[in-house]
């Protein structure tokens, strides 16, 4: 019972949904089993194939152990809905599927989903700033030229420029570093970083790369607090007060200093159930919709723990300021309650990690589009997402050096080539440092005394040699 991993790369949830449903059809045990005095052969109950299915799913390593029999159940009703199963007598197409004794059996076959046809995005990325580009507006059919009475001396450097003895004339811009360059290439090296991580050929069908914003990445490196939290510029984007306050109630849990109203019990719950409601009701998921297969692709790296944390680094710095502040004042009040010995239970029957999980899942990733694994997979990110939140919403160093590096290096180049004479004072030459600083004769290395001891000794014999 082994679920093959599914890598990163484009339709890996449609990859998950076919291979989860071959491996149901092939491997759940089938027997006879007897309802209201009639005989039926090669089926199974409900209950069976939730057992089965929910041991398979948290063996996963696609999925893990972190799901629930109740997300089970809900895979199955998808199944029904799907015609993967069917019941007893050959209904299908709802989700009435339940945890109980009802019959189902396999149909003949089961449809499995085709690859999604989605629009082509833009192949490569975006191309670093060019000297010799002319500026926008700009063309070299509407250089500006004098008018020149025609004679045989004229006649002839234009004869020559036809025939190619002499090269045409260009005009050539003097090209300046623009604050649009420079978020052209935090964009361009920041997706090409990405790509690397992942290990694929090009970001198509992964990610539309016009949807990208350079300005939010410079922002989520640049524009943060001490404690790597962002800072908003548009103060309308924050949490609104009261939610504010009422995750700091909880994260500080019983210290709510921040909280002026009397506490009663059950006080906590009512206070955890304000925060869900707020980020339930959401318009989009803190993880945007657009962004939705790039994540769930860089779930194909949680085997390899330090490329998935670094892939979702980068993830996160394309996210919306506001959305990336949301998300990390969530992932640090959650951590906070799953480790608040103090924290009463927020939930019977449920476990605070386990709440938390289930809670906040749906609000942090969610597809546009129906998606019937896209719960399971909201429930393996967050789990990973809490146990390395710290790590995930730093900003990557690596990335972040290497782009400033490129960024200096190339006002470097626009510095020399605007004032080269400027530049050679500045910044010598090998050539002109040698003939400014002439290299000094080395000195020869003295003779160590210990070597030149008794050099021409002659060869004496010594007791061994003698017989």
């Amino acid at each position: 019972m082994e679920h093959r991993i599914v890598g990163p790369g484009p339709y890996r949830a449609t990859k998950l949904w076919n291979e989860t449903v071959e491996l149901f059809r092939a491997r759940m045990p089938l027997r006879k089993h007897r309802c209201r005095f009639k005989s039926y052969e090669h089926c199974f109950t409900a209950a069976e194939a939730v057992d089965w299915l929910h041991e398979l799913l948290r063996c996963s390593q696609n999925f893990g152990p972190e799901v629930t029999r109740k997300q089970t159940v809900q895979l199955l009703k998808k199944f029904l809905k799907n015609h993967v199963i069917e019941d007893i007598k050959g209904k299908w197409g709802q989700e009435d599927f339940e945890d109980n004794r009802h019959l189902y059996r396999f149909p003949p076959s089961s449809p499995l989903k085709p690859y999604p046809k989605k629009p082509t995005y833009q192949k490569d990325a975006i191309k670093f700033p060019e000297w010799n580009d002319p500026p926008p507006g700009t063309s070299q059919e509407n250089i500006p030229v004098r008018p020149l009475v025609m004679n045989s001396e004229m006649w002839f450097k234009r004869h020559s420029i036809a025939i190619g003895e002499v090269p045409a004339c260009r005009l050539v811009y003097r090209r300046q570093l623009t604050e649009a360059n420079v978020e052209e290439i935090w964009k361009s090296m920041t997706l090409s970083y990405l790509q690397k991580v992942l290990g694929l050929d090009s970001l198509e069908e992964v990610l539309d790369i016009k949807l990208v914003n350079s300005k939010f990445i410079i922002h989520n490196v640049y524009s943060v607090s001490k404690q790597g939290v962002v800072i908003l510029d548009d103060k309308s984007k924050e949490l609104p007060h009261w939610v504010l306050s009422a995750m700091k109630c909880l994260a500080n849990w019983p210290n709510c200093s921040d909280l002026k109203q009397p506490m009663y019990l059950g006080f906590e719950k009512d206070v955890f159930k304000t925060i869900a409601d707020y980020y339930g009701h959401l318009k989009e998921p803190l993880l945007t919709f657009h962004l939705f297969d790039a994540f769930v692709s860089v779930l194909g790296l949680l085997q390899k723990e330090k490329m998935a944390i670094e892939a979702f680094q980068i993830c996160c710095l394309l996210l919306p300021p506001e959305n990336r502040r949301k998300l990390q004042l969530l992932m640090r009040m959650m951590a906070r309650i799953c480790l608040n010995k103090e924290m009463p239970p927020l939930c019977d029957g449920l476990g605070t990690r386990t709440l938390m999980v289930q809670t906040f899942s749906r609000c942090i990733l969610c597809s546009k589009d129906e998606v019937d694994l896209d719960e399971l997979l909201a429930v393996r990110l967050v789990t990973f997402l809490m146990d390395n939140y710290q790590e995930i919403l730093k900003v990557p160093l690596a990335l972040q050096t290497s782009i400033e590096e490129r960024v200096a290096h190339l006002r470097r180049v626009q510095f020399q080539k605007s004032y080269p004479e400027v530049y050679q004072e500045r910044f010598p030459t090998p050539e002109s440092e040698a003939l400014l600083f002439p290299e000094k004769p080395k000195p020869k290395p003295q003779l160590l005394m210990w070597a030149l001891k008794n050099p021409f000794q002659p060869f004496q014999r010594t007791r061994s040699f003698r017989m």
